[in-house]
């Protein structure tokens, strides 16, 4: 295999040797044996049979933290999804979380299935079968059977988009027919199912006619709008977070809140705070609910810390130690509520909680329910 297309699209050649990117990692700094750099240098000087064999090559988040600080441009998150697309091929996995269930779901949903995933709609929100706005819900149907364990309700995040939406006049599509985004799977080297995820997902939204989709998963967003295009073409539609809307909503008076007293902060997720470069929005919706302040973290926005794992794989003993620092940074800041725009974050921030005493930890919700239920 010729490893210098990989290098070249990703300016790995350019790689200074400086340190920045392994000083930056949040996995380097809990597991020793890490090293962005050494594995770019590894492909770069001839052994990359070497990095496709080695369990490191799965641990990476992706987070791009080393990428924002790197001098040279070299996108190590893009430099490791294409290694791992190569190992994948050549027949290398990473450690499944959770029995792999969540990939085999995904895969299942590449194929001819037919699904029922709006039994959660209520009586009181309004959706059609024709409209300009897709609500694309994403894996939240399945994360709320998976994750049960959690008490994770995450079908409130469901639940709250749409009606946070009916309030500002709109009502969208939400389709039967969607299937997952794909993200994890691409991230975690099967490239083909992806694809083919891809494929079906874009084609539903176009068969509906809208012309806007709308998400409440930062990583749903950020496969649409970064990934898919490079797979499957430029898309016939605009793309946006659920809080990208709604600030442009608040900021034209359309939405009102009640009090709701309070202190919170708020968590970037990589997807939105480097690789999409959202950060205000989600502010913006905050802010707009009297009477709860919200106060950052040390690390926020592009400097923000990751939430400890990707992809659903090598959730390792490392992983939790960065999910504890996050939680530290949360705690110190005197909030009793954590708010992110990721369910996944939500996710494996929950689980690393409930290993901490009640005040080493916060709570962690997700903006679109927490302002769902301050309507007014």
């Amino acid at each position: 295999m010729n490893y210098q297309s990989i290098i070249q699209r990703t300016r790995a050649y350019l790689c200074l040797d400086c340190g920045k990117c392994t000083g930056s990692c949040p996995l380097a700094r809990v597991d020793l044996h890490y090293s962005p750099r050494r594995i770019v240098e590894s492909v770069v000087f001839g052994e990359a049979e070497t990095v496709l064999a080695d369990p490191h090559l799965w641990a990476c988040m992706t987070c791009g933290l080393c990428s924002a600080r790197c001098p040279s441009n070299v996108d190590f998150s893009r430099f490791i999804i294409e290694m791992r697309a190569e190992a994948f091929r050549a027949g290398e996995r990473g450690i499944y979380a959770h029995n792999g269930i969540l990939q085999e779901v995904m895969r299942i949903q590449t194929m001819d299935v037919h699904q029922e995933r709006t039994g959660w709609l209520a009586d009181d929100m309004q959706t059609s079968g024709e409209s300009e706005y897709f609500y694309f819900v994403g894996c939240l149907p399945f994360f709320e059977v998976i994750f049960a364990d959690l008490d994770f309700q995450a079908l409130d995040i469901a639940r709250n988009a749409v009606r946070l939406l009916n309030r500002v006049d709109i009502t969208p599509i939400v389709s039967n027919e969607e299937r997952c985004c794909g993200a994890d799977l691409l991230l975690a080297g099967d490239e083909d199912s992806f694809r083919r995820l891809a494929e079906l997902n874009v084609e539903v939204i176009k068969e509906s006619g809208a012309r806007k989709v709308v998400f409440t998963c930062a990583e749903c967003y950020n496969a649409f709008k970064n990934d898919y295009p490079a797979y499957v073409g430029q898309l016939p539609f605009e793309m946006m977070h659920l809080t990208e809307l709604l600030a442009a909503k608040i900021e034209a008076g359309a939405l009102p809140f009640h009090a709701s007293p309070g202190l919170v902060t708020y968590h970037d997720p990589c997807r939105m705070a480097r690789y999409l470069k959202v950060h205000e929005p989600p502010r913006t919706v905050i802010n707009s609910v009297p009477e709860l302040e919200l106060v950052e973290m040390e690390d926020n926005r592009e400097r923000a810390m990751c939430c400890g794992s990707t992809a659903w794989v090598n959730c390792s003993s490392c992983s939790k130690l960065i999910q504890k620092e996050k939680l530290r940074q949360a705690r110190e800041t005197g909030a009793s509520v954590m708010l992110t725009t990721c369910p996944k974050c939500q996710i494996h921030l929950s689980c690393a909680a409930r290993d901490l005493d009640a005040e080493q930890t916060v709570e962690v919700e997700d903006v679109v329910s927490w302002v769902g239920r301050a309507l007014a």
